[in-house]
């Protein structure tokens, strides 16, 4: 995909349902020369807001459709703006579960135009299954309480560290945003579930002995709806860590009322326990608490009271950064 980018934010219903568009914009911002928002939309990401024509005139190459809302699909009330995207000589790119290219009315017109249609989320090649066979180097995971905890932010956090650092590592994507980010990468939701370890296992291939893949977790082990998805990664990435993501602020799991949230601790044991199938020495080494809904006194004692519960270093990657954590890694 070519940038600079435009993020497209539809009629996005709130600021969570642009998380994609504000991963890119936080962690790629030089790629990011404004976003459209169309009538209705809550969401801001504090860029300047482009229409078609100013963003072209600005040399935009890509329209990025940077909204994630249950079920991936794309509304009808997008489809005006993804034609005038592409008259105005821009390629789109979609993590959607609902493929651009599916969709005739853009497909046609893309193809008469002579643009590119990225739908990221979709494998363009075939996995194994995975076989849990050992593989050298090094692997974290970063796995979750809840969806949306900040499993993405505390990977590349860690990646970004260790580099500082002069070691060798390298973020893995597995969901849309993060391969908008990293460029490269599976989005596993979207694997058929047999092959949902395989792919991870080909994602994170072996690799020298001191060099750390910092492999994107997804979902929740206690989530009814993204269990499956969370264990085949735990089960693919042979991870010698991992590490905790939460949200300190959450009543219940995310758009579900009925359903409580675990315990951090109980959650940790049971990460552990399955991540064990594939590396028996798995460990949690730590915890990413996503504190934005806090206020500062708030936070530092949240931190202070966790890390005196569970014997874990505690941190929030954006807030107070993430080296504590990585000083912890075996």
């Amino acid at each position: 995909m070519d940038h600079p980018y435009l993020m497209f934010l539809g009629d996005a219903p709130d600021q969570l349902a642009a998380k994609t568009a504000q991963g890119i914009v936080d962690w790629r911002p030089d790629w990011c020369v404004g976003q459209l928002r169309l009538p209705g939309c809550k969401a801001d990401l504090g860029i300047p807001d482009l229409t078609l024509e100013e963003a072209r005139d600005k040399g935009v190459k890509t329209l990025i459709a940077g909204v994630a809302n249950a079920g991936g699909f794309l509304p009808d009330t997008w489809i005006d703006t993804l034609r005038g995207a592409l008259e105005a000589d821009m390629d789109i790119a979609s993590g959607l579960h609902m493929k651009l290219a599916d969709i005739a009315e853009v497909a046609d017109l893309a193809e008469r135009h002579g643009r590119r249609l990225f739908d990221v989320r979709h494998p363009t090649r075939a996995f194994a299954t995975g076989t849990g066979r050992k593989r050298g180097g090094k692997r974290l995971l970063t796995v979750g309480t809840d969806c949306s905890v900040g499993k993405m932010y505390t990977a590349l956090a860690i990646e970004k560290e260790l580099r500082d650092r002069g070691s060798k590592a390298d973020f893995r994507a597995t969901g849309q945003t993060g391969i908008f980010i990293a460029g490269d990468g599976v989005s596993v939701d979207a694997v058929v579930a047999d092959f949902i370890s395989g792919a991870v296992e080909w994602l994170s291939p072996e690799n020298d002995a001191d060099h750390w893949d910092i492999i994107e977790g997804q979902g929740s082990l206690y989530h009814p709806a993204f269990a499956g998805v969370s264990m085949g990664l735990l089960h693919g990435a042979q991870a010698d860590a991992l590490v905790m993501c939460h949200e300190p602020t959450r009543t219940h799991m995310r758009g579900l009322t009925h359903q409580p949230l675990p315990d951090i601790g109980e959650c940790i044991a049971a990460n552990e326990a399955a991540a064990r199938l594939t590396n028996p020495d798995a460990t949690c080494i730590g915890i990413a608490v996503n504190t934005k809904a806090l206020t500062d006194a708030e936070r530092t004692a949240y931190l202070a009271d966790l890390e005196d519960k569970l014997a874990l270093p505690c941190a929030d990657p954006v807030a107070t950064g993430i080296s504590r954590i990585v000083d912890a890694l075996p």
